[in-house]
């Protein structure tokens, strides 16, 4: 009998020490959820079957609204940044008096506003929600560009030009943020072109709209007035489809049902990156800018800009300074979008199928070289248009660099304020460069700018070293977090089916193959809104 109490007694003291370890894993669920982000809170603990043909529908409808949505809103952010290198073929510098490096300096001043107000967009990106973060970004720039056509000098268009960057500033990194909570790292770097390919399209269709525009004759408008008109009005309109189709997170879907938003959360897990929350975690912001990538980053995009820059504000005008009327230089800068259209798609086609951004971003660095090398050592003569026009489409593969960078950045890194501050960052210094290229250009160096492309030369020449020494950095973090992976208990290499073609669900044996151990638990930290650094599973993409 006494035997029999002590084994009683002894089950008892088990069941007791379990039912306590229950409680405390319970109670520190519900701390370490508190801190989650919105995917956690919806899913707990739990996993939800998700099969390719659960993740091929809920991919198909989300890129119908979200990714419609993020095109629309950039083809017009790009349109309206390219309104002005239009406006100046069609008399804006001579009807506003503009003198000397004026015209550069309203180039550069919606930059100025940019980069005041990016420091605070960190905290308010994470803070507002998306719905109604974005149209009310997008009202306001739009009022700003149509503030434009009343600017009758030099301090109008500053001040206009000025708000018009300010309220544009947040929607590059607020578009990033979305792509990285609605989308699979694989699947990411695609979407990001087909909005940034709208560089290419704004290119095509604003040319032939300012073209269309400038023949409008007004006895009240000068035609560059008309053109700001439009293009401010269009998007002002735009801005209330928007907040009426965009959701704020894939957990909230409406146009998903039940079902599909759980499964359109579990089928990012294997991303390690979450979905979003709107708790600002200034540790997650420290982190970001201790790092060493995000300032190679930084570089990478500040030296990538200038160029575009060059290209959004002097391209019609290094076009007419080949002695085409305005007209024709509007049409001439119709192929320079196309270009931009093959080498975005064709740099993410690449990057997609052979899972490399780095060396990838390298080789678009070339033509470039090329290209300002040709035009700051060729001549002006007639006989020489159709080599200085090759030259400055050349210039082009310069808009290649851009969605790969984001892409790059996007993939490496995880924790919803770092990824507000990595995007913020990136706008910083985007920003920075589009300051800097324009500034390059001085009208009294036209028609050969020569200055100005010496300077974009060397930028890329730099640039093609950044991008060796962010590669070498992504091994060495790669090699890391293997160790800390061992340091835990888990199997030095994972298979990231977040950069796989095809849908996998993720799950032990799916990430570690036959590493797996059973006591792993592969996954369960995706949507802790953990950091790329604070979470072992974390993979760093080239």
């Amino acid at each position: 009998m006494a035997e029999q109490r002590s084994t009683k007694d002894s089950v008892a003291d088990e069941k007791g020490e379990v039912a306590h370890h229950e409680e405390m894993h319970a109670h520190i669920d519900a701390e370490v959820l508190k801190h989650a982000d919105f995917a956690a809170q919806i899913l707990g603990d739990k996993q939800v079957m998700v099969t390719p043909e659960d993740n091929a529908r809920i991919l198909r409808k989300t890129d119908q609204i979200i990714l419609v949505i993020l095109v629309w809103v950039y083809f017009l952010q790009i349109l309206d940044k390219s309104v002005l290198g239009y406006s100046a073929v069609f008399g804006l510098q001579t009807d506003t008096h503009l003198v000397g490096s004026q015209y550069s300096l309203i180039g550069s001043v919606g930059y100025f506003g940019q980069i005041g107000i990016l420091p605070f967009l960190t905290y308010i990106m994470v803070r507002v929600r998306p719905r109604v973060l974005m149209p009310v970004l997008v009202f306001c720039w739009g009022a700003s560009l149509t503030g434009m056509a009343g600017a009758h000098d030099y301090g109008g268009l500053v001040a206009t030009r000025f708000l018009l960057g300010l309220f544009e500033a947040g929607c590059l990194p607020l578009f990033q943020l979305i792509i990285m909570s609605w989308y699979r790292r694989a699947e990411q770097p695609l979407r990001i072109a087909a909005y940034y390919g709208t560089n290419g399209a704004s290119t095509i269709i604003g040319s032939a709209l300012a073209f269309g525009l400038g023949h409008i004759q007004s006895p009240v408008l000068h035609s560059y007035q008309i053109i700001f008109l439009f293009f401010g009005l269009l998007t002002v309109v735009s801005s209330f489809p928007i907040r009426w189709k965009l959701d704020n997170s894939i957990g909230e879907a409406r146009f998903l049902s039940q079902e599909d938003r759980l499964k359109g959360i579990e089928r990012l897990r294997a991303n390690q990156q979450g979905t979003g929350t709107t708790e600002f975690k200034w540790r997650q912001a420290v982190e970001c800018l201790l790092e060493p990538k995000t300032y190679l980053f930084f570089a990478m995009t500040f030296l990538l800009n200038v160029a575009a820059a060059v290209t959004n504000t002097f391209g019609p005008l290094i076009i007419n300074g080949l002695g085409y009327d305005p007209y024709i230089s509007s049409l001439l800068n119709m192929p320079f979008g196309a270009v931009q259209l093959i080498v975005i798609f064709s740099s993410v086609w690449a990057a997609y199928n052979f899972k490399n951004k780095g060396y990838i971003l390298m080789g678009i660095c070339l033509p470039v070289i090329v290209g300002t090398g040709l035009l700051y050592g060729l001549g002006r003569t007639s006989n020489l248009n159709g080599a200085l026009l090759f030259s400055y489409y050349l210039l082009a593969f310069t808009f290649g660099g851009n969605p790969l960078i984001l892409a790059w950045m996007a993939a490496n890194t995880a924790g919803h304020t770092k990824k507000s501050t990595v995007m913020i960052c990136y706008q910083i210094a985007s920003s920075v460069g589009n300051v800097v290229g324009p500034l390059m250009f001085n009208s009294a160096d036209k028609p050969y700018y020569k200055n100005g492309l010496k300077g974009t030369m060397a930028c890329f020449c730099v640039l093609f070293g950044v991008y060796i020494l962010q590669i070498l950095n992504m091994m060495y973090l790669n090699r890391r977090k293997e160790a800390q992976r061992v340091a835990n208990g888990k199997p030095a290499k994972l298979r990231d089916l977040s950069m796989m073609n095809h849908f996998e669900q993720a799950n032990d044996e799916t990430l570690a193959g036959a590493e797996a151990s059973p006591h792993a638990h592969l996954g369960d930290q995706a949507f802790l809104d953990l950091t790329d650094q604070q979470n072992d599973e974390f993979v760093y993409v080239l």
